[in-house]
């Protein structure tokens, strides 16, 4: 949103807040919360919390427009009145109307509480003002006067005195101590005054309790608004004759002090500045329009494009000011409030009150070392400030006249009076020192950066990279450049771009102790990164953020509008404490918060640093830590064990809870399961068992199992687990308890399980199941029971079928381990660090080594180190080479290099060995399959996608050529896995083996083993390369390009053995390039021959001509020629033809097309002309933009795809390649690998 159109001299707006919404006619500030009312022209009065920007509540009682609205000042009360007559008091609490105060004829235009007693003041287009009792809720005064409408009316913040102003074209001043004084206590009235009360005249209401003091004309038209000075005997008015008045008054009269003018419309509303001495005013020209009380001159002017302002307020705390207009409000600020500061060693410098001050956190002593306000200017706030240790002066930069910095040296004593020092002065919008003797200095304006000497002198400039808003240090020589979409490493010896970080526009740069890390500050996002601007993680918050400040231990701790949190390196924050006031933080020491406020002030804050430090030690695996405050402080809460859970760690998270279904799910999640049982049963909640006896079951504990299913009564599943271990007794007792329940489905598995027969018998007659009986009595050799069955149905035997006879028998096997006394066996392995920890038994648990991180070296790009965390690389001439996205390895991974695997299988042995002999047990280790194998091995893509590492495969490709598009790849990908194992059938009933194939299948050691080649690039040149080049020969464009583009998807997947056919892969990708390239345009031009428009001819004859820049084969560039010599013969474009005839005689064509361009060449020799101008020149080289199909001539910026090498036009910058259809065009990679 663009709200200013003219930022003058000194002064400077801060917008923090806008809303959406219908008019708005009244605005309030709350005092205390950043809460804002906003009463609407629809009748709705909105509260909104300006610090969130969100819609907090609305209230829709009104009937017409609601004009005016103000909070209590201590109770949780506000007011509201409108066009319904109406004033309503509401409890914002409760989000109900307490009650209506009705008594008005017309309008009611504003509404204010009394600081002091239960008053409502009101004024109305009744002609009347009216003060309210909102406890007892009548009306106690009335006055009348104005014989116009009333259109404001407001209280004195001290004194007993009124302000109206009314369409009259008056001011008056009213005078309320009778009201206070019969509205005060009894008996405390003395006689004198109620005398003197006596003999004033009354009104025509009979009343003394207000009278009018004084009456100020001197508007020529209607006035809108008056307001009181909050502290001087001063009023400030506004009206429709477009003027901004101001008053002062004393005991006896009041007379007009001076007029403001320069709005062109209406002045709707204007108030006091409380702090400094200005006058703010609102009018219907659609400014905010900003006075100096004193010289009655404009200072500044901010403009709306399409609203005109109703309404002003000023916050009665705080330097915030709002203004109601057309479309919403806007909160905002006139001066910076944030104290410009620099921080070093033990001494904060700052600048307050027009002083450069000195704060020395050893011994907390104050002292103001410089004055640096210039005589005859008013004292701007300025923006930064710069530190010279070494020179002991300071930069400090400000906005005034556009942007100046001052320099100036610091006395070497800091105690005594601070000396005036005038120093030396320049223009610029940042300045930072970056050496002992030399500073930098940026000019928006013109986007230079100079470089001067500390006698302002200056010594070099150049022009910024891009276009810069702010520069930061960086350390000697460089600086940090803050665009509007990164913040770039610069280097100014060289002028060059080391590094770039993307990242919102940033106002701020904290700097770590040791220089390792950076936090950059946006509006609502922190990026912190290395020193060479590796981004290590994004904090995003959805209230602003002021400040920041590192910690010791190397803990990012920042400060937002309400609260100071904590940001780890690896991107893990929190809230510390929250905050009344915004606050900005100097420095962290300890249990301590040192901080400026608002005012300048210094502070120290008390925090609790104890759960930053905490995941930090866990992060870093400092378990002696972690135990120590674990047992030394109160760390509980639901945010703590969850941080707990998602980082592994369970058991110490267990160790926190007490309640019993958080530490049951704990206990699942650490397989504790004594404790999950000792949870379930205090809670005994069927779900409970379910999860337990699951947990129970992966453990092989089957006697909980078993208690668990007995909890529940799921009789089936205890049946199946009787049967799995064996427990024949407890089978039979299952069958007895389905017998007695009824269950005849549970009669009959149990005794299916038990190969009880004779049951399963008795069970199929009970259930007239008599065919099934009888063939289970013959199936099972029991023919008197099959003959007793066959007659108690009336059969006999030669009534019933044969039955088959190649059916086995439903015989359980019989145990021949019955387990089902003892759990399965377990491997036992020895506990945790913290489970010894917390049971005090530490012997035989081996300390656990802390993670100690240290600073990469510069040359760790080389060895692909940088690829961990998707950070752009540099090659030796300082080009970016950014990775995709998809790029990003996990943090173990070591990019492909294999540079620990013996390592790594001799240290896990060795720790095996290590806990075998320490606990008499030997952990078998975990072996590697062939897959695995096949990808430490190779960088190939190929091998990987044989292996099944699809998404390796895909990061592979993605960093050498740049792909992003892997869907034609897809069939390639699965052809390739498939062709890579054997599949062997197994025995009956047993699922295939697959075998992986290898293409070195001599090879012993297991480092050189390599999946079979399933891709031949000389099947490649013999095969699918002859076929491209006959569809092409034979006029099947399409079919050709289809045919290239499948030889350079199969490129990409292709392995090679010698160096020499690597080159030939390349050779061969740039060949397929420029046939996909030429019959594209061939494609086209074709299809815009129907075009009979000159256009259309200019592009068709264009197109031809820029088929004959592709480099083809001899055999087809002769097509090319002959098709663009001939279609430019047709259009009389005869110069070209001479052109193409020309180059096609140069390749010796057969006699026919040879014949044809000499004759074609004599008959443009009599007229060399053209009768359409195409642009192409032909003494100039070129290549064709694969998308627009035009031409790129030398010099001209272009893009390439990394992987074809086709060009294209710059704004075709982020598109797929349309040759390959796999790459990003613009996109970087390290090129295409075809060989181990």
């Amino acid at each position: 949103m663009q709200m200013l159109t003219k930022v003058p001299t000194h002064a400077c707006r801060e917008e923090k807040f806008e809303s959406k919404s219908n008019r708005v006619k009244g605005i309030a500030f709350h005092p205390k919360r950043p809460w804002i009312l906003a009463a609407l022209h629809n009748g709705s009065v909105q509260l909104w919390d300006y610090r969130m920007g969100t819609l907090l509540e609305r209230f829709d009682e009104h009937d017409g427009p609601v004009r005016g609205v103000a909070f209590h000042p201590s109770q949780p009360l506000f007011v509201s009145a409108g066009d319904d007559y109406k004033i309503k008091v509401w409890n914002y609490k409760t989000r109900r109307c307490q009650f209506t105060l009705t008594g008005h004829l017309d309008y009611v235009r504003t509404v204010y509480f009394h600081h002091e007693y239960p008053w409502i003041l009101s004024c109305s287009d009744d002609q009347t003002i009216r003060i309210w009792n909102w406890q007892s809720r009548n009306c106690i005064a009335i006055l009348t006067g104005h014989n116009h409408y009333v259109m404001s009316a407001q209280f004195h913040s001290k004194e007993d005195l009124i302000v109206s102003a009314s369409l009259d074209q008056t001011v008056r001043v009213w005078d309320i101590s009778g009201l206070r004084k019969k509205n005060a206590a009894p008996g405390t009235v003395s006689y004198d005054e109620s005398a003197h009360r006596a003999s004033q005249q009354a009104d025509i209401f009979g009343s003394t309790d207000a009278i009018v003091k004084y009456v100020l004309e001197g508007h020529d038209r209607s006035v809108n608004w008056a307001t009181f000075h909050p502290t001087l005997p001063l009023i400030v008015s506004a009206g429709d004759d477009r003027q901004v008045k101001l008053w002062r008054m004393n005991e006896t009269k009041a007379w007009e002090v001076d007029t403001c003018r320069g709005h062109t419309n209406n002045v709707s509303c204007t108030i006091f500045h409380q702090r400094q001495e200005l006058i703010i005013s609102v009018a219907e020209d659609k400014t905010i329009r900003v006075w100096d009380m004193s010289k009655r001159t404009a200072v500044q002017t901010f403009r709306r494009e399409h609203d005109r302002f109703w309404a002003l307020t000023a916050h009665p705390e705080l330097n915030l000011f709002a203004a109601g207009h057309d479309n919403g409000l806007i909160v905002f600020k006139l001066e910076r409030e944030r104290p410009a500061y620099a921080v070093h060693q033990s001494n904060l410098f700052y600048v307050k009150d027009k002083y450069l001050r000195v704060y020395d956190y050893s011994n907390n002593q104050d002292s103001a070392v410089l004055s640096v306000r210039r005589a005859g200017s008013q004292f701007v706030q300025p923006r930064a400030l710069s530190y010279n240790p070494a020179e002991r002066a300071v930069l400090i930069t400000s906005t005034v006249d556009g942007g100046t910095y001052e320099l100036h040296s610091l006395p070497k004593d800091f105690s005594g009076e601070a000396p005036s020092n005038e120093g030396k002065r320049g223009s610029g919008n940042s300045a930072i020192f970056i050496a002992r003797n030399r500073f930098a200095v940026l000019e928006k304006a013109t986007q230079m950066i100079t470089i001067r000497d500390l006698q302002n002198n200056s010594t070099k400039s150049f022009k910024s990279p891009g276009v810069v808003n702010e520069i930061f240090y960086a350390g000697t020589g460089q600086l940090l450049l803050s665009t509007p979409t990164s913040v770039i490493l610069y280097d100014i010896q060289q002028r060059r771009t080391i590094s770039e970080v993307t990242t919102p526009p940033v106002k701020y740069v904290v700097w770590s102790a040791d220089m390792s890390h950076v936090a950059l500050l946006s509006k609502h996002t922190i990026t912190i990164a290395t020193k060479s601007l590796e981004q290590t993680c994004l904090i995003h918050e959805t209230i602003r953020i002021k400040s920041a400040a590192w910690d010791e231990s190397g803990i990012l701790i920042y400060s937002t509008l309400n609260h100071i949190k904590y940001a780890l390196p690896q991107g893990d924050n929190g809230i510390i404490r929250t905050l009344d006031q915004p606050i900005y933080l100097t420095r962290i020491k300890g249990k301590n918060v040192y901080c400026l406020d608002r005012d300048g002030k210094t502070r120290t804050i008390p925090i609790d640093p104890t759960e930053y430090r905490f995941k930090q030690a866990l992060t870093k695996r400092n378990y002696d830590e972690v135990l120590q405050i674990i047992r030394n402080s109160n760390l509980v809460g639901q945010s703590i064990i969850a941080y707990l859970q998602k980082k592994g760690y369970p058991e110490i998270a267990l160790h926190f809870v007490r309640e019993d279904k958080t530490r049951f799910e704990l206990a699942l999640e650490c397989g504790n399961i004594e404790v999950g049982l000792e949870t379930a049963k205090a809670m005994d909640k069927e779900e409970c068992w379910v999860k337990l006896a699951q947990e129970a079951l992966r453990q092989g504990n089957h006697q909980i199992v078993e208690m668990c299913y007995q909890r529940i009564k799921n009789f089936d599943r205890l049946s199946f687990l009787y049967l799995a271990t064996g427990n024949t007794d407890k089978l039979s007792k299952m069958l007895k308890i389905a017998e007695l329940r009824g269950d005849y489905m549970s009669r009959f598995h149990n005794s299916l399980f038990l190969g009880n027969v004779e049951e399963r018998i008795r069970l199929l007659r009970e259930v007239g199941q008599a065919p099934l009986a009888y063939m289970t009595a013959r199936t099972h050799g029991m023919h008197d029971v099959a003959e007793e069955i066959l007659e108690s149905s009336g059969l006999t035997a030669e009534d019933v079928a044969d039955l088959p006879t190649h059916g086995t028998l439903l015989v359980p096997p019989q145990p021949l381990m019955r387990v089902h006394d003892s759990n399965w066996p377990q491997l036992a392995v020895s506990r945790n660090y913290f489970e010894a920890a917390f049971t005090g038994d530490m012997e035989g648990v081996a300390p656990q080594a802390p993670i100690i991180s240290h600073e990469a070296e510069p040359q760790a790009d080389q060895w692909g180190m940088d690829d961990e965390f998707s950070i752009p690389a540099l090659d030796h001439k300082g080009a970016s080479l950014s990775l995709h996205a998809t790029d990003a390895l996990d943090m173990d991974g070591d990019g492909g290099w294999d540079l620990d695997a013996d390592l790594a299988a001799e240290l896990h042995a060795e720790t095996g060995a290590i806990v075998a002999e320490s606990s008499g047990l030997t952990i078998p280790v975990a072996g590697q399959s062939e897959a695995e194998v096949w990808c430490q091995n190779s960088p190939l893509a190929a091998d990987h996608v044989a292996a099944g590492a699809f998404e390796s495969a895909m990061q592979l490709l993605n960093r050498q050529v740049g792909a992003v598009n892997f869907e034609p790849l897809k069939d390639h990908f699965l052809s390739i896995f498939q062709a890579s194992r054997a599949i062997l059938t197994g025995n009956e009933g047993m699922p295939s083996l697959m075998v992986p194939v290898r293409r070195n299948p001599d090879e012993t050691d297991q480092r050189k083993a390599l999946p079979v080649l399933t891709k031949n690039f000389q099947s490649l040149i013999a095969k699918e390369l002859q076929e491209a080049y006959k569809s092409t020969t034979a006029n099947k464009i399409t079919e050709a390009c289809t045919l290239f583009r499948g030889i350079l998807h199969s490129l990409l997947l292709t392995v090679v053995t010698s160096p020499t056919e690597a080159e030939e892969v390349l050779q061969l990708v740039g060949v397929c390039r420029e046939y996909i390239l030429g019959l594209s345009i061939e494609l086209t031009r074709r299809e815009g021959q129907t075009d009979t428009s000159p256009e259309g001819i200019k592009r068709m004859l264009e197109l031809a001509a820029y088929f004959t820049g592709v480099q083809l084969q001899p055999k087809h560039m002769i097509i090319s020629l002959r098709t663009a010599m001939t279609a430019c013969y047709k259009h009389r474009n005869l110069q070209s033809a001479q052109t193409f005839a020309r180059r096609l005689l140069e390749l010796a064509p057969p006699g026919q097309a040879a014949t044809l361009a000499r004759q074609i060449q004599q008959v443009a020799q009599a007229n060399p002309r053209d009768e359409v101008q195409l642009d192409y020149d032909q003494y100039n080289s070129f290549v064709v933009c694969g998308i627009s199909y035009t031409p790129i001539y030398r010099g001209s910026p272009s893009v390439q795809c990394p992987y074809c090498r086709a060009h294209y036009k710059p704004e075709f910058q982020g598109n797929l390649c349309t040759v390959c259809d796999i790459s990003q065009i613009g996109g970087t990679g390290t090129g295409m690998t075809v060989i181990v």
